[in-house]
């Protein structure tokens, strides 16, 4: 048993607290801030078809591939486009080397800095993970979303989503990130088991019962690190495209993967180059004229 992890979730266990995983932090973390879960059912195709959108910018014209396997999102973003709803809207949040971020209603009424990515439409998309065959390399197209503090179901926002940019990789630093993401797995399994015995550990705190404490933490401990084997683990694709045109691999199993850039990378390229100001807002506006769905 590792001793760090064993006496964090000791002191969890003594203070009983829910403890879930945090949402990722600033660009580590393209969660925007609404939360609510309810669902709207949109009309779907049943069809596993891809379907190609051009996306119309200031900047100029992105070609983007929605997957036909994430058809929840695929019709959702093909509904909001035939209705206009994502004309005159800004990319909102730019990172350089991270990601661009557009899709905020409210964006398109919003004054010079004012603070944007709040917006949203009422509703939320149920996650659609095809992992690890969809992941975030450079040109992946995403769902933005809420964290999971108050999201657990990692549900996408109904209309925010952002264009992976990322970085290139080397195979030590993958290497890190897949332990990382083993013992965040770990941690994250230690806590359902938690909850699971919250029963169990107040009444051995109220018996005042340490040798019972340490012995279920023991247990407890021993079963979330038994999850770690099936914790993510990149794939040669995943490898491949992480060490040569890069992406946001920290990302991957957290938020839905839906599209990809297939036409204009460069445009997103310059885009994420642009001046922003200390909320991540291009200082100059960046708009999305129109969306069209290829026939």
């Amino acid at each position: 048993m590792k001793w760090g992890l064993a006496a964090a979730v000791l002191l969890a266990m003594a203070g009983c607290g829910n403890g879930g995983a945090s949402s990722l932090p600033s660009d580590k973390d393209n969660t925007n801030s609404n939360t609510t879960t309810q669902n709207i059912q949109t009309t779907m195709n049943t069809d596993n078809k891809d379907i190609i959108v051009d996306i119309e910018t200031t900047k100029g014209t992105v070609k983007v591939k929605l997957y036909g396997d994430t058809p929840g999102h695929r019709d959702n973003f093909v509904k909001l486009a035939r209705e206009g709803v994502y004309e005159g809207t800004l990319f909102h949040r730019v990172i350089k080397d991270f990601m661009v971020q557009a899709g905020d209603p409210d964006s398109k009424t919003a004054k010079p800095g004012q603070m944007l990515g709040s917006g949203d439409l009422g509703y939320t998309q149920p996650a659609e993970f095809v992992y690890p065959k969809h992941f975030h390399k450079k040109g992946a197209l995403a769902a933005a979303r809420t964290g999971d503090q108050v999201n657990p179901e990692r549900r996408s926002s109904a209309s925010q989503f952002y264009i992976v940019t990322g970085k290139v990789y080397n195979d030590s630093t993958l290497g890190q990130m897949e332990r990382q993401m083993r013992m965040q797995k770990v941690q994250e399994a230690f806590y359902a088991l938690q909850d699971q015995y919250r029963a169990k550990i107040m009444e051995l705190r109220r018996n005042k019962d340490q040798a019972g404490l340490n012995d279920l933490r023991d247990q407890l401990v021993k079963e979330a690190e038994q999850t770690a084997a099936t914790a993510p683990v990149f794939t040669d694709e995943q490898r491949e495209a992480y060490t040569t045109v890069g992406g946001t691999p920290h990302l991957d199993g957290q938020y839905t993967v839906f599209g990809e850039v297939i036409e204009g990378m460069d445009i997103i390229d310059e885009l994420q180059k642009v001046a922003t100001d200390r909320n991540d807002r291009p200082t100059d506006d960046i708009k999305i004229l129109k969306v069209t769905v290829e026939d």
